[in-house]
This record gives C-alpha cells, structure tokens and sequence, in this order.
C-alpha cells in the first residue's frame, strides 16, 4: 500500500475521534447549560469524514436524535461520501 493510503487512514481516524469529541462535549455542555457546539459545526465535522462516529455517538449517549437534520443528515452524508469513494476506486483503480 502506498503513503496516500495511510494518510487517508490516520485522517480517517482522526477526524472520527473529534467528532466523538465534539459530541460528547455537546451533550455534557446541554445538560450544564453551557455554551453549546454550533450545529454547523457538527455538520461540518460530519461531512469532513466524521459522520460513522458522529452518528454512532449521538445514538449511544442519546444526543440529537430528535432533531431530523441530524438522524436523516448524517447518515445521507455518509451514504453520499460512501458513494464518492465507491466511484472513485471504480473508475480509477482499473
């Protein structure tokens, strides 16, 4: 395997575990009535490769799982980039 492949693994990896992160902080944050993670945000973290922890997360601490953009968003955002992977590898690794 070559040097892209691992990079795009750590990235991978790191990007999840900021997104679990991210949410954790956000629903300890909720329930003290602190300042809150921008839903933007969450999105964005999301869509940069984050939405497999994001949405596993979310659904174990019980966080957002109410709001529609979150439970229907998150998975089309990973379907999405599953996708754009799926091709790519199709029409470029031949």
């Amino acid at each position: 395997m070559n040097i892209l492949f691992y990079l795009l693994i750590i990235y991978l990896l790191v990007i999840n575990l900021i997104a679990v992160i991210l949410t954790v902080y956000d629903k300890h944050s909720a329930q003290k009535h602190k300042w809150r993670v921008k839903e933007s945000t969450l999105l964005i973290v999301s869509a940069l490769g984050g939405s497999p922890a994001m949405y596993i997360t979310m659904q174990i601490i019980r966080h957002k799982t109410k709001h529609l953009k979150f439970m229907l968003g998150i998975p089309l955002i990973f379907f999405a980039e599953l996708t754009a992977i799926i091709a790519v590898v199709y029409f470029y690794g031949k």
